[in-house]
């Protein structure tokens, strides 16, 4: 059995209960704790009569007050839905430059548009329409297929290179290293291309490039190399480069090239969303 003792220092009774030498000293705790304590736990109980609380094999206590959040939510998301249906159903009606000319529709429409990036695009073309590797900005004004409200909602509906869309964008470079050209001569057309986008090259190999360039590459890309947008051929004079501009990796796109795909949102989205997202777009870079 403990033995209680007084402590000498404080003149508190001890517990009898020792561990190397220190002995528990029995010190009551304060009153305002024990209230604090008491009332938590009547509080509890109480909350358990007033909310759900306790589960059951068929259900779970309902509460007197009969609460439920999962009810108020779908009761808030149907207000919402009723709000926004007014909304909806006008820009579901109207084409993108109508919703793009109307004060009131654009700003609903680059809300519902941002959403609506940010759960489908951001993925591949980042937050905002940054961009990432391999995956083209949308915040410039760098236009592959066109910047257009109609040229965006084309590629947005249709996609890029996809099998899924007969409609789709198809734009595709040939694999000049698979006996097109030869090694030397890729080296040539790479610095020429430097040359295009104003860095430095070989002016010599450059000149070699040219000639090249006019009868394997010109069609595409154009004379000048400023890109067709019909043909999905980007402007290879700018400092935007998709699969980067470093000599090395200019001449792997030309031997072996990489080509991107994007799906077809047509049928995935409704047209009201399709849109939204054509206007927010067509704001990330400026439009056309």
């Amino acid at each position: 059995m403990a033995t209680v003792e007084r402590d000498e220092v404080t003149g508190v009774d001890t517990t009898g209960h020792e561990w190397d030498g220190i002995r528990e000293l029995n010190n009551p705790l304060p009153r305002w704790w024990l209230y604090v304590f008491y009332a938590s736990i009547a509080f509890s109980v109480l909350w358990w009569i007033l909310f759900p609380a306790w589960p059951s094999s068929t259900g779970y206590t309902p509460g007197l007050l009969g609460s439920n959040q999962r009810v108020e939510l779908d009761t808030r998301l149907a207000e919402a839905r009723a709000a926004q249906a007014v909304f909806l159903e006008r820009i579901a009606a109207a084409d993108a430059a109508e919703v793009a000319a109307d004060p009131e529709l654009l700003q609903f429409a680059m809300a519902g548009g941002e959403r609506h990036f940010k759960d489908n695009c951001a993925g591949c073309h980042g937050l905002g329409g940054a961009g990432q590797l391999h995956y083209p900005t949308l915040a410039d004004d760098a236009w592959i297929w066109g910047g257009s409200l109609d040229a965006i909602q084309q590629t947005i509906r249709h996609g890029i290179r996809n099998e899924d869309d007969p409609d789709a964008r198809f734009g595709m470079m040939p694999a000049f290293g698979d006996g097109i050209l030869s090694r030397d001569e890729v080296t040539q057309v790479t610095q020429y291309v430097l040359a295009l986008g104003g860095q430095d090259h070989d002016a010599g190999l450059a000149a070699s490039g040219q000639e090249l360039f006019e009868l394997n590459c010109a069609a595409c890309h154009g004379e000048g190399g400023d890109g067709i947008r019909d043909l999905g051929a980007p402007n290879l004079t700018d400092a935007v480069w998709l699969y980067g501009n470093s000599p090395a990796e200019i001449a792997t796109q030309i031997a072996r090239p990489q080509h991107g795909v994007m799906p077809a949102w047509q049928g995935r989205l409704p047209e009201e969303v399709i849109t939204m997202l054509t206007v927010y777009v067509h704001n990330l870079g400026g439009g056309e």
